[in-house]
């Protein structure tokens, strides 16, 4: 994977970037924690600028997340509800759940989508719930396009400032990323043991 990000950073340069992040999220295994920063490696061998680089890594993160609004816009709240009346239980989900969930994201959308732009695996599927509630087009954009660029300069400055030695923090970013899986496996697998219907 590792070998696949620098090629294309390498081909690509900006677009490549660009390429990478929009593929990122929507397929999250990429990581961009990896892809912001070698693109921040490069920027300290003198063969990116930082303000370009955050650019197109950020419109890419964008782009990626409105596939996620848009199948969030398509399936919309209401259609869901025969499937969740079926499936509640592996859902760990009851209907009035949703209603209050979609309550919530219509009065604090903007901040909820800021907020989890910074969160691994969530800054990516907090689209969904975005699209699925209507958030308006222009909020959802702001409010990803802003979390994003400050999530991105953080991870292209510390490949900046780490250099060579942030090639070894990707040894640690799978084993965290599976740890956090597995934590999540846990917790739901739990959910649906001790769930209870109610009447």
């Amino acid at each position: 994977m590792t070998e696949f990000i620098l090629n294309l950073i390498a081909w690509g340069g900006y677009i490549g970037i660009f390429i990478l992040m929009t593929i990122e999220n929507v397929f999250p295994p990429i990581p961009s924690e990896v892809i912001m920063g070698f693109g921040g490696m490069a920027v300290a061998r003198g063969d990116m600028a930082m303000v370009p680089l955050l650019i197109w890594g950020t419109l890419g993160t964008t782009l990626g997340n409105m596939f996620w609004y848009g199948v969030g816009r398509w399936i919309g709240v209401d259609r869901l509800k025969p499937f969740v009346d079926r499936h509640g239980r592996w859902l760990t989900l009851r209907w009035e759940d949703v209603e209050g969930l979609n309550r919530f994201f219509r009065g604090h959308g903007l901040w909820v989508v800021f907020v989890f732009r910074f969160l691994p695996t969530f800054r990516t599927m907090i689209s969904l719930p975005a699209g699925m509630a209507k958030m308006g087009l222009p909020r959802f954009l702001i409010a990803t396009f802003a979390g994003s660029a400050i999530w991105n300069a953080v991870l292209a400055h510390a490949g900046l400032l780490l250099g060579s030695q942030f090639e070894q923090l990707q040894d640690y970013v799978g084993p965290v990323a599976i740890g956090t899986s597995v934590v999540a496996l846990i917790y739901y697998l739990w959910r649906v043991v001790t769930w209870k219907e109610r009447p």
